[in-house]
């Protein structure tokens, strides 16, 4: 019923099979689209999202309450305070 498929991977641009048993697979799941991306690139997005690999940058910032320095995950502006996290559960 399914026959292998060659696709061009829309991240690396290689050629990659989409096998007859894979289709079947999707076919069971319900999945209607193909994949675009070849293996080594599905896994290497999946790294990127799961693994924590990519670094938060951190801005320096003063406490409004209490005036400790910290650390906050956004560009602090001068109209909003900025609280550390002891003085933010409060």
């Amino acid at each position: 019923m399914f026959n292998d498929k060659t696709i061009v991977c829309k991240d690396c641009g290689q050629e990659f099979t989409f096998t007859a048993s894979e289709q079947e697979f999707f076919a069971e799941k319900g999945f209607t689209n193909e994949p675009q991306r070849c293996k080594p690139c599905r896994n290497a997005r999946k790294g990127n999202k799961n693994s924590g690999s990519r670094e938060r940058q951190m801005y320096d910032a003063v406490c409004a309450e209490c005036g400790v320095s910290c650390q906050v995950p956004f560009q602090p502006r001068d109209d909003r305070p900025i609280y550390c996290s002891d003085c933010f559960r409060r």
